[in-house]
């Protein structure tokens, strides 16, 4: 008799396409688990739907990145059924309106009010995800999550779609790759800083995508002859086009958030064998800072990106190198058989976590 696989019901109207659920679900998959979608149109009546709805009862309920205002019914439906409940939240609303937004001060009674309502919420799922070891120690210090509710699981990469390919042929001018939403956190204004001073081999500084800092960016980058703006494309398009660059850049924002990320297009990147240059962060694994395949610049500093572009440029016989090493950092670290291992850890965690200590 074949054993029924493992139910997991998806809690949130979340976007299943978007990297980080994608990869999630494509190596919870492989580890066998069926996952089911549910998703409220008022989320704050979530466990009234499902249970007029009857939805059948999982193995346990896991509720994506960004879904903080699915917590509590969530958890509400959960405990009458004692089913364990994953939170994988990506990121913090507290921390994303005082840290990277700016829009409340630390101090103001708004932001405690933000950070009150968000330790409250942290506390209801059984376990807490982070993306790096950095998120992890901001949701215990800052959000209150006890250490042992907390495990990391890298964004990683939809192996699918990024996968190592050649090298561009050599030519006379190289094309240094900046692609992303135009985010504070992404500091896209330091790469057309860089631009402007950079001194080296001739590159073209591609920045590709759109969002709120692009205006201002291309107002700073005006009569730059070396940097080229680039529309948005679709998803699937990406890999040819981060194939076609030298160079791939990651993010150089100087705000707390982006000391705490490894971003998507890192892990992209060097899954398609391409090396990267992007900001020091402590996010990153030992293993990163000893491969050739990736360089660390001070945040905020076009001059150091400038320096830095013009040494790889000028030994631009080693990129194809830089790239292989690429691959075998991403393969070290970051791989699937590697998240599919975390996700195993972080799940076998919840059999540790008795049920009086989860919290309704």
């Amino acid at each position: 008799m074949i054993p029924s696989k493992k139910q997991m019901l998806w809690w949130g109207r979340s976007d299943p396409d978007y990297s980080r659920n994608s990869v999630v679900r494509q190596n919870l998959a492989a580890q066998g688990w069926e996952i089911r979608d549910f998703h409220p149109k008022i989320s704050a009546l979530g466990d009234i739907t499902a249970a007029l709805f009857r939805t059948p009862t999982p193995d346990v309920v896991w509720v994506p990145c960004f879904r903080q205002r699915d917590l509590a019914a969530a958890r509400r439906w959960c405990y009458g059924k004692g089913i364990p409940l994953i939170f994988d939240p990506l990121i913090s609303a507290y921390d994303k309106q005082v840290h990277e937004r700016f829009k409340l001060k630390d101090t103001s009674r708004a932001a405690r009010r933000l950070l009150n309502w968000e330790q409250k919420l942290f506390a209801k799922p059984d376990l807490v995800l982070a993306d790096t070891t950095c998120h992890a120690e901001f949701f215990k210090n800052v959000l209150c999550v006890p250490e042992h509710k907390i495990r990391v699981v890298y964004v990683g990469a939809d192996e699918t779609l990024f996968s190592p390919a050649h090298c561009p042929a050599p030519r006379d001018t190289l094309d240094v790759l900046f692609y992303g939403s135009f985010i504070p956190l992404h500091g896209a204004q330091t790469i057309v800083d860089a631009a402007r001073v950079y001194k080296g081999p001739p590159v073209q500084w591609s920045l590709l995508g759109d969002g709120p800092t692009k205006p201002a960016c291309q107002t700073a980058a005006a009569g730059l002859t070396n940097v080229l703006f680039e529309d948005r494309i679709p998803y699937k398009h990406l890999p040819a086009r981060v194939h076609s660059a030298d160079i791939l850049l990651g993010v150089f924002g100087t705000t707390q958030k982006a000391g705490r990320v490894i971003p998507n297009k890192v892990f992209q990147a060097l899954a398609a064998g391409r090396p990267v240059i992007t900001r020091l962060s402590d996010a990153y694994p030992q293993g990163a800072f000893s491969s050739e395949s990736i360089a660390f610049v001070s945040p905020g500093d076009p001059h150091a990106l400038a320096a830095k572009v013009a040494e790889w440029a000028t030994h631009s016989d080693a990129l194809a190198q830089r790239g292989h090493a690429a691959k075998i950092l991403y393969d070290a670290e970051f791989s699937s058989s590697h998240i599919r291992r975390q996700l195993s850890d972080s799940l076998a965690a919840l059999k540790t976590i008795p049920v009086s200590c989860r919290s309704y």
